[in-house]
């Protein structure tokens, strides 16, 4: 009698084990486009986070395994902030704010980096570089800008 239930228990567990795991929700960071947040600025001001990344940088995928998936990174950022994220060696136009950007040298350069993350992720005198964060507050000002990896400690302070 006793095997029976176990065997039963363990089989009953294997078709429950699926649902259980898909079931728990993983909380992440709503990422949105800067058409998004055109549109959202337009309805409500609030600060802003926008992460800059190229499929190629190892410390932005370090950032999206290790960092961005904290649930108390998630939690102020999305509580807090429009996220946005976006490839700074995207080719594609992007209207925000009544103006188009492009990236003007994906054509004729290797890696060739967006208007976007050029105007405001940029240092003077120094070349592009990633990962780049730039927090803007509720006017859309840039208020801080990070060229490095950032523990979600650290993250956590500069938010």
């Amino acid at each position: 009698m006793m095997s029976l239930f176990k065997k039963h228990s363990i089989t009953g567990i294997l078709y429950l084990l699926p649902l259980l795991i898909f079931s728990q929700k993983h909380e992440e960071i709503h990422w949105i486009t800067f058409e998004q947040l055109d549109d959202s600025l337009k309805v409500k001001s609030k600060k802003v986070f926008i992460d800059f990344y190229t499929d190629w940088c190892v410390y932005c995928k370090k950032m999206d395994r290790v960092v961005f998936t904290k649930p108390e990174v998630i939690a102020k950022i999305n509580k807090e902030y429009y996220a946005v994220k976006m490839n700074a060696e995207q080719k594609d136009t992007i209207s925000f704010d009544g103006t188009n950007f492009i990236n003007k040298h994906h054509k004729t350069k290797r890696n060739a980096i967006h208007d976007i993350p050029l105007l405001l992720a940029s240092r003077k005198g120094y070349p592009f570089s990633l990962p780049a964060m730039v927090i803007l507050d509720e006017n859309f000002s840039v208020k801080k800008r990070f060229f490095e990896y950032l523990d979600s400690k650290k993250l956590l302070n500069a938010l």
